[in-house]
């Protein structure tokens, strides 16, 4: 009996070290594919936060410190216009929240927002990559914004997804973040 467990062990520890070993080697094969498939999105989503520019140079000196504490991941200043864009990462209901932010230097606005990535709820806080929430944030200016549950959002307020309101404060969060490190180290 004692043998016949030494040989199931020894067979299991093969089994998973040959499925380590083939993972690992999967991993090292795709990795650059998946970086390469990220900056393309990443791409993507600054042209679409700050429609007037089409190309980007990365800041990497810039402070990123904000009274709201979310992650600044990138910033970029756009070589043929007048804006920068920011991907924050705010903790929203499911988990962090990847969100690009687009600022319109010349206007003095938020030229748009895309949620890049998110894990929260399937028909609740998901939501925040409809247009219908994500296009109230055009147009908004350069100062603190706040979530409103009910009635009709002024000026510096942004009406809150229907039973999201946790993901709507988190997107509101990481937009008043990159307002707040434009504001102090961009314009």
């Amino acid at each position: 009996m004692g043998k016949d467990m030494f040989k199931l062990g020894l067979n299991l520890l093969i089994i998973s070290a040959v499925a380590a070993l083939l993972l690992a080697l999967t991993n090292s094969v795709t990795a650059s594919t998946i970086a390469q498939r990220n900056e393309q999105a990443n791409a993507e989503a600054r042209k679409l936060v700050l429609e007037s520019a089409q190309d980007f140079e990365q800041v990497k000196d810039a402070k990123t410190d904000n009274s709201k504490g979310v992650e600044v991941s990138e910033i970029y200043e756009a070589k043929d216009a007048s804006g920068n864009t920011l991907k924050v990462l705010p903790s929203g209901y499911g988990g962090t929240i990847e969100l690009m932010v687009g600022i319109d230097s010349a206007k003095g606005q938020v030229s748009g927002i895309n949620v890049v990535s998110n894990s929260e709820t399937a028909g609740l806080g998901a939501k925040s990559t409809d247009p219908e929430f994500s296009d109230q944030y055009k147009g908004k200016p350069l100062e603190e914004l706040s979530v409103l549950k009910n009635g009709t959002p002024g000026d510096t307020e942004i009406k809150a997804i229907s039973g999201a309101t946790i993901t709507s404060t988190a997107v509101t969060n990481g937009v008043d973040a990159a307002i707040e490190v434009y504001n102090n180290s961009l314009k």
